[in-house]
Order: C-alpha cells, then structure tokens, then sequence
C-alpha cells in the first residue's frame, strides 16, 4: 500500500487540500488524552471550539454555571442565555435585579456569609447557576469561584434532572471578570484545577480568546496528563 493510499482523509471532494490553517487563523492543537483506565466521574471534559451558546439552544445541558452580579449583567453569558432560550420568562433587567435584591437581603440579614452565593435561575428548558459576584467588588477570584463550585456540587448532587451541566471558564469575561492573587488573570489550568478540587465533573468552555494559541498542544480532558508534570520538573 502507498503513502498516497494509506493516508486518512478528513472531507470529500478534495477539501483536505482546501482547508489549510494560516498563521492568523484561529484554531487549537489538540493532544490525545492520556490512555488508560476507564472510570466514571474522573475527569472535566474540555470543549474545545465549540460555541456553548449553540450548544444551550441546542439542548444539549439541563444546568450550566456562569456569574452574575447586581450591577449591569447587559454584556455577560448570562444575558445572552436568557434572549436566546425562548421559555425563559426572564430578561437580563430582571435577572439583575433579583441578584441585587438578594445581594442587599445577606448584606443585611447575614452579613457574615462566605460568598459568593449561588442563584438559581429556572428558565424552564435550562436551569442558570449563577455564581453572584461579592458585593463591593468588580471581579472574582479563585477562592470564591472555590465556595461556589462547591456550592454547586451539593445543588446537583444526586439531581439526573440537573445534569448534564456546563461551565463558562471565567476567564476572558467583560463583566464578572476573574482576577489571581498577582492582580492578572489566572491560567486556565488554574481554573480547571479550582473547579476539579470541589468535585465539579462537567463540561468547562474555554474562552474563544485560548483559540489564538495553535502552538501550544491543549488536552480534551483534565487532569492533565501525567507527562506535562515531568516535563515541568525537566524530563521528557
């Protein structure tokens, strides 16, 4: 058998010729996973290229995870999600009203609370988890989207009816942005290293702006694979 012959094609009529990446293009390099034992609830699954927007209004989860905050939500996913699922009674005013009334009822009535709180937002097809932005603050950060994620947890635990469940990653966001201790943007893995220690096992979106980096390898799946940490400690 030749090369020629032997060689996988990805699209009929000629295509794989077609489709050529240039250096401008966005895109990912995707790795292969780590291979071995298969067992349920072990890993994040990573949608790389994927629109989670399509994908909500397609049907494909019953809950996702996004934030909130009390102020204006007009630029965040959680505003898009409400003008594009056609149950939803909602309206991104009133998604942002609710979170200020209940952000001034704790500030009031249980001022002491670690935050951020989860708020529920029933748009009959799709339930929002919204992690609400801590009062006086313009961002998040890693400690809080820890107590949320873990709040997250106990709300689907055991729920069929809650799962499938997706995330946004938080990062790249315009309105509830996510800020490290350094006052920067934290890593991606930093995240996903975040939302696995809780326990949360769904799909996390990356932001599109992680689709601008076509030469370094990203991974479907998190953990990581064990090869990256050696690597890390310098060996191959």
């Amino acid at each position: 058998m030749t090369q020629k012959s032997a060689q996988a094609l990805l699209y009929e009529g000629g295509a794989d010729a077609l489709v050529r990446y240039e250096q401008t293009t966005e895109r990912v390099t995707l790795l292969p996973a780590e291979s071995g034992r298969l067992e349920p609830g072990r890993r994040l699954r990573i949608l790389w290229g994927q629109d989670m927007l399509k994908d909500v209004i397609d049907g494909r989860y019953r809950a996702v995870v996004c934030g909130v905050n009390d102020e204006d939500n007009a630029h965040g996913i959680v505003a898009q999600i409400v003008n594009l699922v056609t149950t939803s009674q909602w309206s991104v005013n009133s998604v942002t009203s609710y979170a200020k009334v209940f952000q001034d009822a704790v500030s009031v009535h249980a001022a002491h609370d670690k935050e951020p709180y989860v708020l529920k937002y029933d748009l009959d097809s799709l339930l929002v988890l919204a992690l609400l932005r801590p009062k006086g603050r313009d961002h998040f950060t890693l400690a809080d989207l820890s107590r949320g994620f873990k709040t997250v947890c106990k709300m689907i635990h055991g729920r069929v009816d809650r799962q499938p469940i997706a995330t946004v990653s938080f990062l790249g966001a315009r309105s509830n942005r996510l800020v490290g201790e350094d006052g920067t943007e934290p890593s991606f893995e930093a995240v996903l290293s975040t939302m696995y220690e809780t326990g949360f096992r769904g799909d996390v979106y990356p932001s599109p702006q992680l689709w601008n980096y076509g030469d370094i390898g990203v991974f479907p799946t998190y953990p990581f694979p064990e090869g990256l940490e050696r690597m890390r400690e310098g060996s191959s």
